[in-house]
């Protein structure tokens, strides 16, 4: 007999959403949370909040709400954080994106002003035309892996979230070949100690949330997770 999937846990409590990256795209993200939180906007675009999912023969008619079917944490138990190469807060970030009006962004100025970004791993030779001021220092890769590892634990206990999830968000990265660096843990982690040229900022992220049993997605078309080494890695938690 095949056997039925394990049940999925419901989504208690907060949800840290970590973001490497927190320009346009995230302060926008942000802001339509927080706007959400105050009943001062819908979450227009979002699938998992709007829309259904079908159960059964189209003829029955069961089209649940995605959100009513499958457990997710709310968005009123999303708390966020992340790194960015520039150091203005999630508001300044909104206000120069111009993605959403400034009168609608003011009555959750606070909020977003109470977002402000950590100092980020940067590579000039894997993002060739943007130049950052807001920049992790470290002797290694290995060094700037450790350094993110202890900015999530500390996010995690600084707001009390009883889970995370990284989302990249950041500008997409000139790809890398996929080398020997890519192809297992153990190899990873030798090139993050010898700084390999072949492991991009991105990669450095994903190591950070795996090897803390976080959930990784990849926002842009990096290489970050899609080599043997991280899949090994995450296999680990699996």
């Amino acid at each position: 007999m095949r056997k039925s999937p394990p049940a999925i846990p419901p989504a208690d409590g907060k949800l840290g959403v970590l973001l490497p990256g927190m320009g346009a795209v995230t302060s926008t993200f942000i802001a339509g949370i927080e706007l959400r939180k105050k009943k001062l906007g819908r979450l227009i675009g979002s699938v998992t909040q709007l829309q259904t999912i079908r159960l059964g023969k189209r003829y029955e008619g069961r089209r649940p709400l995605i959100r009513n079917f499958v457990p997710l944490a709310k968005p009123e138990n999303l708390v966020f954080g992340g790194w960015d190469i520039f150091p203005e807060s999630m508001y300044h970030a909104a206000l120069k994106a111009g993605v959403i009006e400034p009168e609608l962004l003011r009555p959750i100025k606070e909020e977003l002003d109470s977002v402000r970004p950590m100092r980020a791993v940067f590579d000039p030779r894997y993002i060739r035309n943007i130049k950052g001021s807001h920049l992790k220092k470290g002797r290694t890769k290995w060094d700037l892996a450790l350094q993110l590892i202890s900015d999530i634990q500390e996010f995690k206990r600084a707001n009390k979230a009883d889970r995370l999830v990284m989302i990249w968000c950041g500008s997409t990265e000139v790809l890398p070949e996929r080398s020997k660096v890519h192809r297992s843990l153990a190899a990873l982690e030798r090139g993050l100690k010898d700084s390999s040229a072949e492991i991009p900022p991105s990669m450095i992220y994903a190591y950070a949330a795996l090897k803390l049993g976080i959930p990784y997605a990849n926002g842009a078309p990096n290489l970050s997770a899609d080599v043997p080494a991280m899949v090994e890695l995450a296999e680990l938690f699996g």
